[in-house]
C-alpha cells in the first residue's frame, strides 16, 4: 500500500472542496426548477448550500495557494495558464457572492450563471494544469 504524502493530501482537500464548489453549482441550478413550484423552497436549499459552498470555495483558494508554493513549473504557458484559472477562481467567486445578494430574476440569473461557467472553466484550466 502506498504511503499518504502530503502532497496527496493537498490534492485530495483541493479536489473535494472543487466537487463540491463545481458539482454543487451544477447540481443546485438544475434542481431550481424543479424546486420553484414549492413554497421557498428553493431559498431553503440555497441557504442550506451556501453552508458548505464557502467554506469549500475557501478550501479551494488555500490549497490552491498551497499548491501554488509545492509545484515548481518555471515554463511561461504553465504560468499562463494558472493565471487564467485564477482569473476564473476570482470571477466563480464574485459572481456566486453577487447571485447571493441579487434582488431580481435577472440578477440572480446573470450571476448565478456567471458563477457556475466561470467555475467551470477554472475546473478545466486546473485539470489541464494537473496533467
Amino acid at each position: 500500500m502506498l504511503s499518504v504524502s502530503t502532497d496527496t493530501l493537498r490534492v485530495f482537500l483541493h479536489v473535494v472542496a472543487a466537487t463540491i464548489w463545481v458539482g454543487g453549482q451544477l447540481t443546485l441550478g438544475a434542481l431550481v426548477p424543479a424546486l420553484r413550484g414549492f413554497d421557498g423552497v428553493t431559498t431553503v436549499a440555497a441557504r442550506r448550500f451556501s453552508r458548505i459552498a464557502w467554506p469549500a470555495f475557501v478550501v479551494l483558494v488555500l490549497t490552491g495557494v498551497w499548491n501554488m508554493f509545492s509545484l515548481h513549473h518555471p515554463d511561461g504557458d504553465y504560468r499562463m495558464t494558472l493565471n487564467v484559472k485564477l482569473g476564473f477562481v476570482v470571477l466563480s467567486g464574485v459572481a456566486a457572492f453577487l447571485h447571493a445578494r441579487a434582488n431580481s430574476k435577472r440578477g440572480m440569473a446573470i450571476w448565478g450563471g456567471l458563477g457556475g461557467l466561470s467555475a467551470l472553466l477554472a475546473l478545466f484550466f486546473g485539470v489541464q494544469l494537473g496533467g
